[in-house]
């Protein structure tokens, strides 16, 4: 056997956390096209090119966030500075695991040759390189993973469980008390009960005569399947006034996919992004999603979502709305999108007033996550709450995720002030 022996330089790829990294970049990930710039705020494509991935890396090895004290002087030269040379390497190296563990995927860019992004409210591309790094499935649902324990670590309980209900059928899972055995129920048998049962009928004796009549089967909990679409509004001010709003929504979005899959399999999310139209999005296509148009077409997202609820086969139906502005635009009979930003127009609210009710109508439930406060945008909450029965939060980017995640868990009508 030979043994090799190198000079050490204090940076074991093998013992490094990926996750960590990952998790570290999710900022970059997820970011939805909101930039800060002195004094005011603009709106940029996010940039998800290669150098982008490679710079965002640089500053987080940089910042002490990824390595300790040892492996951080190991990338400095004989004067203090960095590496750079040493900084590059690793860096690349990193990457190239990244993608080799399945974390990420390189694809090329699509972007145009004058650097437009493919369509507005759609997915965005990255921009000045000819690859761009996307998270995969894998990557996508560690950050729903992430997002998911610190959503519901403040709440101090385990998340683990199914939809609550009134009902109870047969089981593996016992919580309520035995009743005789009908056909069709889950032979789930309550054996004290099914003896003690033969024993008061025929008395103590051996053999003990069991009949049909003495089986008993233990009760538990009905779990029920609940088809969710979460409609996240994309239009622009969702980034707007100084504030990154749609980030947190995307979180939220990540946070109930992951739930949602581990712990509630009969259940289903569909996204539906609304902005001038709407549309429905791959929720593996979750982390890129940007910003769209400027304008709010809620009625055609709430036609959409009612459209994709009714064609499944469940138990229970439910819209989630998170969005911070009104109604401003319409989809008309021939196709032609109305649009008006100034105030309330009667003819986009009769409209959307008309799609909730639909919902209703349908026995779909509406929850309304409204980021902002202004009267009128209370004013049509309360409308929009009174006609279809549901709940409405008035919330904050801060809150936004435990509102959503008690919501969805909880069921429960409570006022959140």
């Amino acid at each position: 056997m030979i043994t090799r022996y190198g000079k050490w330089d204090g940076l074991d790829l093998d013992r490094f956390d990926l996750e960590k990294l990952l998790e570290k970049l999710s900022d970059f990930f997820l970011q939805s096209g909101f930039s800060k710039g002195g004094w005011s705020r603009r709106i940029q494509n996010p940039d998800q090119s290669l150098a982008a991935l490679r710079e965002a890396i640089r500053e987080k090895i940089r910042s002490g966030e990824l390595l300790d004290e040892t492996e951080m002087q190991a990338l400095r030269d004989e004067s203090g500075g960095w590496d750079e040379k040493k900084l590059d390497e690793l860096t690349d190296a990193l990457i190239q695991r990244m993608l080799e563990r399945g974390y990420l995927r390189a694809t090329p860019d699509e972007r145009g040759a004058d650097g437009a992004p493919p369509g507005p409210g759609r997915i965005e591309k990255g921009a000045g390189a000819r690859v761009k790094f996307e998270l995969t499935e894998k990557g996508t649902d560690f950050l729903g993973y992430k997002a998911l324990s610190q959503l519901l670590g403040p709440l101090g309980k385990s998340y683990a469980g199914r939809h609550d209900t009134p009902y109870l059928s047969t089981g593996i899972e016992a919580f309520q008390s035995s009743k005789p055995y009908e056909f069709g129920d889950t032979l789930n048998l309550d054996v004290n009960a099914t003896l003690l049962s033969a024993i008061r009928r025929n008395g103590l004796g051996v053999p003990l005569d069991v009949e049909y009549s003495d089986l008993m089967v233990r009760q538990s909990e009905y779990a029920s399947s609940c088809a969710t679409a979460l409609m996240l509004d994309c239009s622009h001010s969702m980034i707007l006034y100084g504030e990154d709003r749609f980030t947190p929504a995307k979180r939220v979005a990540l946070a109930l996919t992951h739930l949602i899959r581990t712990q509630y399999p009969g259940d289903t999310l569909r996204l539906v992004l609304f902005h001038d139209s709407a549309e429905e999005v791959p929720l593996v296509k979750l982390a890129q999603l940007a910003v769209g148009p400027y304008h709010t077409n809620t009625a055609e997202g709430l036609k959409l979502a009612r459209r994709i609820l009714l064609a499944q086969r469940v138990d229970m139906r439910q819209i989630i709305m998170i969005t911070d502005g009104k109604p401003s635009a319409l989809t008309l009979e021939d196709g032609r999108i109305y649009k008006n930003s100034m105030g309330l127009d009667p003819m986009i609210m009769d409209a959307t007033y008309k799609e909730v009710a639909q919902c209703r109508r349908s026995g779909i439930a509406i929850n309304t996550f409204m980021l902002a406060d202004d009267p009128y945008l209370v004013n049509f909450i309360k409308r929009v709450t009174s006609i279809a029965q549901g709940k409405a939060y008035f919330t904050t980017v801060m809150t936004l995720g435990q509102y959503v995640m008690m919501d969805f868990l909880r069921r429960k009508r409570r006022k959140i002030r």
